[in-house]
């Protein structure tokens, strides 16, 4: 009994002092036995590691024993109970097996990861045939052989049959794209949720007659202006301005996007859209109060520069009728194109007039004037009605003024044109042109106009001719109402966004608070920020300095982010018609036109470890 109390005593003590309790017995310190090839190899074993614990295992059944194993006499048991024909095997034996054990090990890793790396080829192949817009079946048809040729050739054919695993069917491209463009999708509404934005829509018919609406974001993610396609959506009702707000809300809905941080939306003019009471306009601001909207910069120089005087317009109609006549007729055309062959013409075929193609009164105008002299030549011979205005020179100094002028419209409709503009940028170009018309308009009073008019004055100089006064009247009174148009469409006055443009040689503008003003004035007198705002452009400044002057910079974002043109749409629908073909009429056309027109990148490897590798059989 006193012993018993005793030893309770010290084992209090002990845990009084914070020693571990080892109920009266001393604590032995576990061994473990550890590998040594200069006799284990002898008797068939090598050495694995299990939960970080060295074990024995046997070279010939590949059994793993326990670490209390690891001793002559054991390992010597089993060889001679389990492998008796081996026990008296040399060592060399047992190398030669432990050798080809650790090949076995080597082939099963290399054949396991032939599967992964081909999945993940498979997604980069996905990808750039989406890129570049091409149908699915490119892949297993002309870029897999080709690849396992070439492969083949300069590597080897073991590398070639190695390609060749890779899956690049039909069906696993499109579902690869599909899950890319999943993923992107993803990660453009990550990024939107918390973050303000605008919007750029418009609705267009493919050459199958099947409308669709796109839609593009741009936002600020950091110090970062992120420009990208938010999606692409068939119209299958009507295309009226509540039928194409339910698309736009459904998807808002469906992805959580809230509607009152939406402020600047873009559109072209049609009546359905830019209505303020009962058009898409509208619809938006009643979910979207602070929403912008401003009407395409491009479109409206296209509509400004649309009307011409009824003297001029007779020339225009007179070329339309000219280019109808022999391109609507397939034998003319191929008779004309022999004529310009025989004559040594630069070109040898006109242009078609489309008035929705921007560019296209231009460039056509140019080639008709271009190829004056074969036209008068054919037309003679067909005893058209227009050939003997290619004779007169008044019908052709009209057409050479039209080509200079328009030429210059399309050098400005080109400088609007693009991604990452902002309506400062853009207004100074049309501010620009403008201001050119009253030159141009001048130097025609004063005979100068060689260098506004170069195909004009070149025509009038190689033919012995002169501008007469009706001629002139013609062209001043084009020049006047072309001006006053332009005025009409473009109304704004942009000088009290002068502050934005340079913060630090003008003064506030009259709506600024007071605090807005202090802020303004503290940055104008702050030479770093100066020499900050030479090197970068407008944008990235005033997002820059979101931080140091949160409220200029968000008063400059407001006009700086929204889109003021629909370019990208208009691109949007480019890709939409190489996309679609007669022969792709039931392709997933948002899929295809996310992956291929965004400037996110997918997450590769995210996608690869959400999928089961497998080769192609």
């Amino acid at each position: 009994m006193e012993t018993f109390l005793n030893i309770g005593k010290k084992r209090a003590s002990k845990e009084k002092d914070g020693e571990p309790h080892t109920s009266g017995k001393v604590m032995k310190k576990r061994r473990h036995r550890r590998y040594d090839d200069t006799y284990l190899l002898d008797l068939g074993f090598t050495s694995v590691d299990v939960n970080q614990e060295e074990r024995p295992q046997c070279v010939l059944c590949l059994k793993i024993l326990s670490s209390k194993s690891m001793i002559p006499s054991k390992l010597k048991r089993h060889l001679e109970t389990n492998h008796p024909d081996m026990a008296n095997e040399s060592r060399d034996y047992f190398i030669r097996r432990l050798k080809e054990l650790k090949d076995q090990k080597g082939t099963f890793f290399k054949q396991a990861s032939i599967p992964t790396n081909a999945l993940l080829a498979s997604y980069k192949v996905a990808y750039r045939v989406a890129k570049c817009k091409k149908p699915h079946t490119i892949a297993e048809e002309l870029i897999l052989p080709a690849a396992v040729d070439m492969v083949t050739i300069m590597v080897g054919e073991s590398a070639g049959k190695l390609l060749s695993k890779v899956p690049l069917s039909n069906n696993t491209m499109s579902r690869r794209i599909q899950h890319m463009a999943e993923d992107l999708n993803d990660q453009l509404i990550e990024k939107m949720k918390v973050k303000e934005f605008a919007l750029q829509l418009d609705e267009a018919t493919d050459s199958n007659k099947d409308a669709h609406l796109i839609c593009y974001t741009r936002f600020v993610d950091g110090e970062n202006l992120v420009e990208d396609l938010l999606f692409c959506k068939s119209i299958t009702a009507g295309t009226k301005a509540q039928d194409l707000f339910q698309i736009i809300d459904t998807f808002m809905s469906e992805n959580n996007l809230d509607w009152t941080k939406c402020f600047g939306v873009c559109t072209d003019g049609g009546r359905s859209i830019s209505g303020c009471y009962g058009g898409l306009q509208a619809l938006i601001r009643s979910k979207a109060p602070d929403a912008l909207w401003t009407h395409c910069i491009i479109h409206r120089e296209v509509l400004a520069s649309k009307q011409l005087s009824p003297p001029l317009n007779a020339v225009m109609e007179s070329v339309l009728k000219v280019v109808n006549f022999i391109k609507t007729r397939p034998q003319k055309a191929r008779f004309f194109k022999k004529m310009c062959e025989d004559m040594g013409s630069e070109h040898t075929s006109l242009l078609y007039y489309c008035s929705s193609r921007w560019l296209s009164r231009g460039n056509v105008l140019s080639r008709v004037f271009e190829l004056r002299q074969e036209l008068y030549s054919y037309l003679e011979e067909e005893v058209h009605e227009c050939a003997n205005n290619f004779l007169d020179t008044d019908f052709l100094c009209k057409l050479a003024y039209l080509c200079d002028l328009f030429d210059k419209l399309n050098s400005l409709n080109l400088s609007l044109q693009g991604s990452n503009t902002h309506i400062l940028k853009l207004s100074e170009k049309v501010t620009a042109f403008r201001k050119k018309l009253l030159l141009w308009k001048r130097k025609l009073n004063e005979d100068g106009y060689n260098d506004c008019f170069p195909q004009l004055h070149q025509f009038v100089t190689s033919n012995d001719a002169y501008l007469t006064h009706d001629l002139k009247s013609v062209f001043e009174q084009h020049l006047t109402k072309l001006s006053d148009w332009f005025e009409k469409y473009f109304p704004e006055n942009m000088e009290k966004f002068l502050w934005i443009q340079d913060p630090f040689s003008t003064n506030a503008p009259s709506e600024f608070t007071s605090t807005e003003e202090e802020k303004l004035i503290e940055l104008s007198c702050d030479k770093s920020l100066k020499v900050k705002f030479s090197s970068m452009g407008l944008e990235e400044f005033w997002i820059s300095i979101k931080d140091e002057y949160p409220m200029l910079s968000t008063k400059a974002q407001r006009i700086l982010v929204p889109f003021a043109t629909t370019y990208l749409c208009e691109a949007g629908f480019s890709a939409v018609a190489v996309i679609k073909s007669k022969y792709r009429s039931k392709i997933n056309v948002e899929q295809e036109m996310r992956v291929a027109v965004s400037k996110l990148i997918p997450r590769f490897e995210k996608l690869c470890s959400a999928q089961q590798a497998h080769t192609y059989h």
